[in-house]
Protein backbone atom coordinates (compact mmCIF):
# COMPACT_ATOMS: atom_id res chain seq x y z
CA UNK A 1 0.00 0.00 0.00
CA UNK A 2 1.01 3.24 1.21
CA UNK A 3 4.61 1.57 2.04
CA UNK A 4 5.27 0.33 -1.32
CA UNK A 5 3.91 3.55 -3.15
CA UNK A 6 6.66 5.39 -0.69
CA UNK A 7 9.74 3.31 -1.36
CA UNK A 8 8.75 3.50 -4.98
CA UNK A 9 8.88 6.69 -4.73
CA UNK A 10 12.41 7.08 -3.24
CA UNK A 11 13.57 5.17 -5.83
CA UNK A 12 12.12 6.51 -8.56
CA UNK A 13 13.62 10.20 -7.18
CA UNK A 14 17.32 8.32 -6.50
CA UNK A 15 17.19 7.17 -10.28
CA UNK A 16 16.25 10.52 -11.06
CA UNK A 17 19.21 12.09 -9.03
CA UNK A 18 21.42 9.27 -10.24
CA UNK A 19 21.15 10.40 -13.87
CA UNK A 20 21.01 14.14 -13.41
CA UNK A 21 24.74 13.25 -11.65
CA UNK A 22 26.06 11.30 -14.17
CA UNK A 23 24.87 13.81 -17.44
CA UNK A 24 26.83 16.63 -15.30
CA UNK A 25 29.50 14.86 -13.97
CA UNK A 26 29.98 13.72 -17.88
CA UNK A 27 29.38 17.48 -19.22
CA UNK A 28 32.11 18.43 -16.41
CA UNK A 29 34.29 15.90 -17.96
CA UNK A 30 33.93 16.98 -21.67
CA UNK A 31 32.70 13.50 -22.86
CA UNK A 32 29.21 15.06 -23.81
CA UNK A 33 29.71 17.60 -26.41
CA UNK A 34 27.42 20.64 -26.71
CA UNK A 35 27.49 20.91 -30.69
CA UNK A 36 26.12 24.45 -30.51
CA UNK A 37 28.42 26.82 -29.01
CA UNK A 38 30.69 26.93 -26.54
CA UNK A 39 29.44 29.07 -23.79
CA UNK A 40 32.36 30.05 -21.40
CA UNK A 41 31.66 32.35 -18.31
CA UNK A 42 34.13 34.42 -19.68
CA UNK A 43 33.39 34.71 -22.95
CA UNK A 44 31.69 38.05 -24.17
CA UNK A 45 30.42 35.98 -27.02
CA UNK A 46 29.38 32.15 -28.15
CA UNK A 47 32.04 30.85 -30.21
CA UNK A 48 30.03 28.54 -32.45
CA UNK A 49 31.10 24.62 -33.02
CA UNK A 50 28.65 24.29 -35.65
CA UNK A 51 30.50 26.21 -37.71
CA UNK A 52 32.25 23.00 -38.81
CA UNK A 53 29.55 21.94 -40.65
CA UNK A 54 30.97 24.22 -43.55
CA UNK A 55 34.74 23.23 -44.14
CA UNK A 56 35.41 19.92 -45.89
CA UNK A 57 36.12 17.27 -43.78
CA UNK A 58 39.86 16.99 -44.84
CA UNK A 59 40.22 20.65 -43.19
CA UNK A 60 39.00 19.94 -39.74
CA UNK A 61 40.70 19.81 -36.90
CA UNK A 62 42.39 16.59 -36.07
CA UNK A 63 45.62 14.91 -34.33
CA UNK A 64 47.78 13.89 -37.34
CA UNK A 65 50.89 11.62 -37.19
CA UNK A 66 54.09 13.86 -39.10
CA UNK A 67 57.79 14.89 -38.73
CA UNK A 68 57.51 18.50 -39.05
CA UNK A 69 61.66 18.75 -37.63
CA UNK A 70 60.64 21.57 -35.32
CA UNK A 71 60.47 21.26 -31.26
CA UNK A 72 57.06 20.34 -29.79
CA UNK A 73 54.79 24.09 -29.20
CA UNK A 74 56.07 25.11 -32.68
CA UNK A 75 53.72 26.72 -34.90
CA UNK A 76 54.27 25.19 -38.84
CA UNK A 77 52.10 26.99 -41.48
CA UNK A 78 51.52 25.54 -44.73
CA UNK A 79 50.59 28.15 -47.00
CA UNK A 80 50.07 26.21 -49.99
CA UNK A 81 48.13 22.72 -48.77
CA UNK A 82 46.05 25.62 -46.47
CA UNK A 83 47.21 23.66 -42.66
CA UNK A 84 48.21 24.93 -40.07
CA UNK A 85 50.05 22.29 -37.37
CA UNK A 86 50.79 22.24 -33.88
CA UNK A 87 53.85 20.41 -33.59
CA UNK A 88 53.29 17.63 -30.60
CA UNK A 89 56.07 15.65 -28.58
CA UNK A 90 56.67 11.40 -30.48
CA UNK A 91 55.53 12.39 -34.31
CA UNK A 92 52.55 14.02 -33.43
CA UNK A 93 50.89 17.03 -34.00
CA UNK A 94 47.60 19.04 -34.42
CA UNK A 95 46.25 20.19 -37.84
CA UNK A 96 44.10 22.61 -38.72
CA UNK A 97 42.46 24.08 -41.89
CA UNK A 98 43.07 27.55 -42.76
CA UNK A 99 42.33 30.25 -45.07
CA UNK A 100 44.99 32.16 -46.66
CA UNK A 101 44.56 35.70 -47.19
CA UNK A 102 46.46 37.99 -49.66
CA UNK A 103 48.57 38.92 -47.20
CA UNK A 104 49.18 35.77 -45.65
CA UNK A 105 51.14 34.83 -48.87
CA UNK A 106 53.51 37.64 -48.96
CA UNK A 107 55.29 36.61 -46.27
CA UNK A 108 57.51 33.49 -45.46
CA UNK A 109 59.66 32.60 -42.51
CA UNK A 110 60.33 32.45 -38.95
CA UNK A 111 58.71 34.94 -36.01
CA UNK A 112 57.59 34.71 -32.83
CA UNK A 113 54.09 34.70 -31.05
CA UNK A 114 54.69 38.56 -29.13
CA UNK A 115 50.98 39.29 -28.28
CA UNK A 116 47.12 36.88 -27.96
CA UNK A 117 44.32 38.46 -27.67
CA UNK A 118 40.24 37.18 -27.14
CA UNK A 119 37.68 39.17 -29.86
CA UNK A 120 40.48 41.77 -31.20
CA UNK A 121 40.24 45.26 -32.38
CA UNK A 122 41.13 44.93 -36.09
CA UNK A 123 42.28 47.94 -37.00
CA UNK A 124 42.03 48.34 -41.35
CA UNK A 125 45.59 49.26 -43.17
CA UNK A 126 45.28 52.85 -44.65
CA UNK A 127 45.31 51.48 -48.43
CA UNK A 128 41.76 49.34 -47.16
CA UNK A 129 40.65 52.22 -45.55
CA UNK A 130 41.30 54.58 -48.47
CA UNK A 131 39.36 51.90 -51.28
CA UNK A 132 36.97 50.16 -48.74
CA UNK A 133 33.60 52.31 -47.68
CA UNK A 134 33.38 49.25 -44.83
CA UNK A 135 36.60 49.80 -43.87
CA UNK A 136 37.07 53.59 -43.64
CA UNK A 137 34.06 53.40 -41.13
CA UNK A 138 36.51 51.57 -38.37
CA UNK A 139 39.52 53.90 -39.69
CA UNK A 140 39.95 54.29 -35.93
CA UNK A 141 39.39 50.42 -35.09
CA UNK A 142 36.36 48.25 -35.15
CA UNK A 143 35.94 46.90 -31.41
CA UNK A 144 36.02 42.84 -30.59
CA UNK A 145 32.93 40.95 -31.46
CA UNK A 146 30.61 38.06 -33.86
CA UNK A 147 31.52 40.73 -36.96
CA UNK A 148 34.80 41.84 -36.64
CA UNK A 149 36.63 40.22 -39.31
CA UNK A 150 39.52 38.79 -36.95
CA UNK A 151 37.03 36.58 -35.35
CA UNK A 152 37.35 35.41 -31.93
CA UNK A 153 41.18 35.37 -30.84
CA UNK A 154 43.90 36.81 -33.00
CA UNK A 155 47.76 36.14 -32.16
CA UNK A 156 50.29 38.42 -33.62
CA UNK A 157 53.62 37.75 -35.17
CA UNK A 158 56.48 39.54 -34.68
CA UNK A 159 60.41 39.47 -35.49
CA UNK A 160 62.68 41.11 -32.76
CA UNK A 161 60.46 44.10 -31.50
CA UNK A 162 59.16 44.49 -35.26
CA UNK A 163 55.65 43.65 -35.79
CA UNK A 164 55.69 41.77 -39.08
CA UNK A 165 51.89 42.56 -39.43
CA UNK A 166 51.21 38.39 -39.92
CA UNK A 167 48.48 37.26 -37.77
CA UNK A 168 46.97 34.21 -37.10
CA UNK A 169 42.99 34.76 -36.44
CA UNK A 170 39.69 33.86 -36.52
CA UNK A 171 36.91 34.58 -39.06
CA UNK A 172 33.14 35.56 -39.67
CA UNK A 173 33.31 33.42 -42.87
CA UNK A 174 33.76 29.58 -41.76
CA UNK A 175 33.59 28.53 -45.68
CA UNK A 176 36.45 30.00 -46.60
CA UNK A 177 38.55 27.76 -44.44
CA UNK A 178 40.61 25.33 -47.42
CA UNK A 179 40.75 28.53 -49.98
CA UNK A 180 42.62 31.63 -50.91
CA UNK A 181 40.60 34.56 -50.40
CA UNK A 182 41.19 38.33 -51.08
CA UNK A 183 42.10 39.53 -47.41
CA UNK A 184 43.32 39.02 -44.11
CA UNK A 185 46.38 36.75 -43.27
CA UNK A 186 46.06 33.29 -41.59
CA UNK A 187 42.32 32.66 -40.79
CA UNK A 188 40.88 30.04 -38.94
CA UNK A 189 37.46 28.59 -37.66
CA UNK A 190 36.91 30.63 -34.34
CA UNK A 191 36.70 27.35 -32.34
CA UNK A 192 40.14 26.51 -33.55
CA UNK A 193 41.76 29.80 -33.29
CA UNK A 194 40.68 29.80 -29.36
CA UNK A 195 42.03 25.87 -29.03
CA UNK A 196 45.19 27.48 -30.38
CA UNK A 197 44.81 30.18 -28.04
CA UNK A 198 44.75 28.14 -25.18
CA UNK A 199 47.64 25.50 -26.72
CA UNK A 200 50.12 28.24 -27.47
CA UNK A 201 51.88 30.86 -24.93
CA UNK A 202 53.43 33.97 -25.89
CA UNK A 203 57.39 33.40 -27.44
CA UNK A 204 56.25 30.72 -29.17
CA UNK A 205 57.70 30.15 -32.79
CA UNK A 206 55.80 30.30 -35.77
CA UNK A 207 57.36 28.69 -39.13
CA UNK A 208 55.54 30.14 -42.44
CA UNK A 209 56.45 27.95 -45.12
CA UNK A 210 55.70 29.02 -49.00
CA UNK A 211 56.61 27.64 -52.24
CA UNK A 212 57.71 24.34 -50.69
CA UNK A 213 56.79 20.59 -51.16
CA UNK A 214 53.58 19.66 -49.35
CA UNK A 215 54.05 18.31 -45.98
CA UNK A 216 52.64 14.91 -45.61
CA UNK A 217 50.29 13.70 -42.58
CA UNK A 218 48.35 10.97 -41.58
CA UNK A 219 45.25 10.47 -38.91
CA UNK A 220 46.48 9.25 -35.73
CA UNK A 221 43.13 7.48 -35.87
CA UNK A 222 42.14 6.07 -39.56
CA UNK A 223 38.53 6.00 -40.15
CA UNK A 224 37.14 2.79 -40.10
CA UNK A 225 36.48 0.90 -43.40
CA UNK A 226 32.92 -0.32 -44.33
CA UNK A 227 32.41 -3.84 -43.69
CA UNK A 228 31.46 -5.61 -47.19
CA UNK A 229 27.98 -6.98 -47.46
CA UNK A 230 27.51 -10.35 -48.28
CA UNK A 231 25.57 -9.36 -51.08
CA UNK A 232 27.88 -7.17 -52.60
CA UNK A 233 30.28 -8.38 -55.61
Amino acid sequence: GCRSYRSMSLMMKELVMNRRDILLASLAAGLLALPKAVLASDEPFPISEAEISQVPKRFRRRKVNVELEYPPGTIVIDTASKYLYLALEGGKAMRYGIGVGRQGFSWAGTATIRRKAKWPTWTPPAAMVARDEFAAKWAAGMPGGPTNPLGARALYLYQGSRDTLYRIHGTTVPSSIGKAVSSGCIRMLNADVADLYERVPVGAEVVVLRGSSPIVAEDVTPPKRKRKSLFQF
